[in-house]
């Protein structure tokens, strides 16, 4: 199914983006060779491949979780716009700036 006009201009009006004519018209291009090249892998005997998350085989690993020196607080503070004894001071979020006004 090709990536249309439309549906650049519907990506675009979610995500805020104000995309000029040669914009739109270039991203439906390049969107649609994507779709093309993606495509080409349902072309391909994949039976024998197993179903993998990562392509590396990958492990964690931890580290013992033990006490350690933290930042001296004049450190952790030093670029901290403002703060209030041992805390960072923020502003208000939406919801408490209404509530407030």
């Amino acid at each position: 199914m090709p990536i249309t006009r439309e549906d650049v201009l519907h990506v675009a009006k979610l995500a805020e983006l104000d995309l000029t004519e040669e914009e739109i018209a270039r991203l439906e291009l390049e969107l649609n060779d994507i779709l093309a090249a993606v495509g080409k892998v349902s072309e391909l005997d994949l039976s024998d491949v197993p179903p993998t998350s990562h392509p590396l085989a990958v492990v964690n690993v931890f580290r013992p979780d033990e006490p350690r020196p933290s930042l001296p607080l004049d450190d952790v503070f030093a670029n901290a716009p403002e703060h209030d004894q041992d805390f960072f001071r923020v502003p208000p979020t939406g919801a408490a700036e209404d509530s407030s006004a």
